[in-house]
């Protein structure tokens, strides 16, 4: 089964607008394993806005807090080693020994 993937602009996941799509492949296989949106302008330029407001925030953020936010960061990367090695490996076209 192939799935479809989306956007992620302003925290929220978006499904394109322009009605065209691009295969992903796997390239061990030359097999589609899934389908992203190809963005239109407007996306690309909302996807721009979002993280250009969100920049100040972040950089006015004091760094105990932004250090804690990457130490959950970190957590969460190894909560998960297992489910991101395999789409890692999915998306290389190579098997985890």
């Amino acid at each position: 089964m192939t799935k479809t993937l989306h956007h992620f602009i302003d925290g929220k996941l978006v499904e394109g607008k322009s009605g065209r799509m691009g295969d992903v492949f796997n390239p061990a296989t030359g097999d589609v394993t899934a389908l992203v949106p190809l963005a239109t302008a407007d996306e690309v330029r909302d996807a721009i806005r979002s993280a250009a407001a969100a920049l100040p925030g972040w950089a006015a953020t004091p760094p105990a807090r932004r250090t804690q936010v990457l130490f959950k960061f970190r957590e969460l990367l190894i909560q998960h080693t297992d489910d991101l090695a395999e789409m890692l490996s999915a998306e290389h076209g190579k098997t985890i020994p």
